[in-house]
């Protein structure tokens, strides 16, 4: 689709679990699991819904996913149902593979937004879904994306080198480490402008240093929540995951953003949405209804 003269499209890694209680925090299961229905060891299917732009002028992605290089162990603890690479999908769906990405952009570093920013330095086997090393941890890590500037923010790096105890399992520095040593990684102020109308923000709430994104151009609007609003089924206003360092701070969050994506009729990315991760929104009576959107 374009948004404006911009060519937007959603880009989904895979599927993988985490468990629903921690998804939807003090939401009792016996609401959420109408939604989202848990397996037998609680936990809900999510995926990763990354964004291409091409600007006539740049290529860009925005989050790289779960990434590649995870053990026979940690693909089944994370449920991960990868079919293909990441780059595979690029290709079939964007029509452009990694070597054509001129920036890349975090919101924040955990693993399943920046886990596709390196790749082992091997080939990804769709028959064991994992890097073809026997021992990954032994692997050497590479930009998956060679030609890109990786931008994050200056805080969140240095949140992700000292990370709180309730987040630290979420970093894991060979998804940032190997792109400070070949000088790919930027990093950048609270608030930016990648390219002409995409622009980043701090918003304190799923942690101290995550960033949302806007993407506004041709008189259309395209608003990433990042983790503050993972799926649609969070748009509930007490709807928030017990992933979140500062809950009632992403609960402020949501007081003012939805109303606002409502009245501009903003398209609304959520990045874990299984379903429909493009959606605008409608007021239903005193509910928020998610109007799917083809990308």
């Amino acid at each position: 689709m374009l948004v404006g003269d911009y060519r937007f499209v959603v880009i989904p890694d895979t599927e993988f679990r985490l468990d629903g209680g921690a998804m939807f925090g003090v939401v009792p299961r016996v609401l959420w699991e109408r939604v989202c229905p848990p397996d037998d060891l609680n936990r809900i299917r999510m995926n990763m819904n990354c964004v291409f732009i091409d600007t006539g002028k740049d290529k860009i992605i925005i989050e790289t996913g779960i990434g590649e290089k995870w053990t026979e162990k940690q693909i089944a603890m994370y449920g991960i149902t990868r079919e293909r690479s990441f780059a595979e999908s690029l290709r079939a769906i964007a029509g452009c593979g990694p070597e054509d990405i001129s920036i890349v952009v975090n919101t924040h570093l955990h693993f399943d937004h920046a886990g596709g920013n390196t790749i082992f330095s091997g080939q990804w086997s769709m028959a064991s879904g994992q890097s073809e090393f026997a021992n990954p941890q032994s692997a050497i890590c590479s930009p998956q994306f060679p030609n890109a500037r990786y931008l994050v923010s200056e805080a969140e790096l240095g949140h992700a080198e000292q990370p709180h105890e309730r987040d630290r399992a979420s970093y894991m520095p060979d998804n940032w480490r190997p792109l400070r040593e070949t000088g790919q990684l930027e990093l950048m102020p609270e608030e930016y402008e990648v390219v002409d109308g995409l622009t980043l923000h701090q918003v304190r709430g799923h942690s101290e240093t995550m960033q949302t994104w806007k993407l506004t151009r041709g008189g259309e609007t395209v608003y990433g929540f990042a983790d503050l609003i993972p799926m649609k089924h969070h748009l509930p206003m007490a709807w928030v995951a017990g992933f979140d360092l500062y809950p009632t701070e992403t609960l402020g969050f949501k007081k003012e953003i939805i109303p606002q994506a409502v009245r501009e009729n903003w398209m609304c990315l959520f990045y874990h949405d299984v379903d429909t991760p493009l959606c605008r929104l409608a007021a239903d009576e005193n509910k928020m209804k998610p109007v799917p959107v083809n990308s």
